[in-house]
């Protein structure tokens, strides 16, 4: 009987033992997934805040400056500024990004995206008409070369690299702002001229115009085909339906009302360069107040967005419809342009 309870008692402490080791080490592993999980959890939260952060919109700015007012260095400082702004700006150009946060924050590369199709055809227009004194005359070689560097693909991740593409296409429009405060150097030139301004605005007007479009398809509608209205005699490639049923992705609402937003946002500022470029045309076209009313469209675009996502309600409906709001100031701006367009075509 002793015999047993020793080893009875024995056994028992050596089980105690093995219990004991196991529950440690089970607190360890424990512990482990523990600090595993708030780590994860840290990392995530982490991006997300920055993501939150890189996406926020830069602020406007006042396109005077301090230099010397000559004529066309106010666009030219404007153009070269936003330029800045879109590689430098908190978290740098995001469209090409492969890694978290920016990987997955689409809205910042779809402003950039609507700022930099405002840069290409501002900077094409500086190179084939407001650089140039008439249509047989010799481009500005500064800007003959800025001008392809803003058409790089915008999300390219390997050569060209957009970042490296867009510094150069900087460079040679500081290169010709030099030039232009040089008053030794008459080979760079600025026509402030309502013709140019014209050729630029034209563009614009078809810009804002599809955005509207494309803003206002939000909802879906079906639309009379008015392709070859007005055009006696006219014909197209392929016979399209009399009516059209349009209407924008769910998944592409948000981008394209960021695209807006970048497009009204980088307009704005070129409009304000060009009403102190342009003031004397402006003035004696009684065209002033059209420029500063389109001005005052754009800037209802940048009010600040108190929403989490893009809403897509009716357009009658209990939920707002964040595009058609977008799409109302678009228009009213396009409008504007149309008649600035046709003041500046008279006398």
């Amino acid at each position: 009987m002793n015999v047993l309870n020793t080893l009875f008692g024995r056994g028992w402490q050596v089980m105690k033992k093995l219990l004991s080791k196991f529950c440690g080490l089970a607190n360890q592993e424990s512990l482990r997934l523990k600090a595993l999980v708030i780590g994860v959890f840290s990392v995530i939260l982490g991006l997300v805040l920055l993501g939150w952060y890189w996406s926020q919109e830069p602020q406007s700015f006042n396109p005077k400056s301090d230099k010397p007012l000559v004529t066309g260095v106010a666009t030219t400082s404007t153009l070269i500024r936003i330029v800045d702004t879109v590689l430098a700006k908190p978290g740098g150009y995001l469209a090409n990004d492969l890694i978290p946060p920016g990987v997955w924050t689409d809205n910042m590369p779809n402003w950039e995206f609507g700022v930099l199709v405002q840069v290409r055809d501002l900077s094409k227009a500086m190179r084939e008409a407001f650089s140039r004194s008439q249509s047989q005359s010799t481009e500005d070689s500064d800007l003959a070369l800025a001008e392809p560097r803003f058409n790089v693909d915008h999300k390219s991740w390997a050569v060209p690299w957009p970042e490296s593409e867009y510094s150069d296409g900087r460079d040679y429009l500081s290169a010709y702002r030099s030039r232009l405060l040089d008053e030794d150097n008459y080979a760079a030139q600025f026509y402030a001229r309502a013709d140019n301004l014209r050729y630029w605005l034209g563009t614009v007007e078809t810009r804002l115009g599809s955005l509207s479009q494309r803003l206002s398809a939000s909802v879906g509608q079906k639309r009379i085909n008015t392709d070859l209205s007005g055009a006696a005699g006219a014909t197209q490639s392929t016979r399209a339906p009399a009516e059209l049923m349009v209407k924008t992705s769910w998944f592409e609402i948000d981008d394209v009302f960021f695209q807006a937003r970048g497009t009204a946002w980088a307009l704005l500022h070129f409009l304000k360069a060009i009403e102190l470029d342009f003031a004397e045309v402006l003035a004696r076209k009684n065209a002033l107040t059209s420029v500063q009313q389109i001005i005052r469209e754009l800037e209802m675009t940048q009010q600040p967005l108190r929403s989490p996502i893009i809403a897509n309600g009716e357009g009658f409906g209990l939920i707002a419809n964040h595009s058609l709001v977008m799409a109302s100031y678009i228009s009213r701006a396009n409008a504007a342009i149309i008649d600035l367009r046709e003041l500046l075509s008279k006398g």
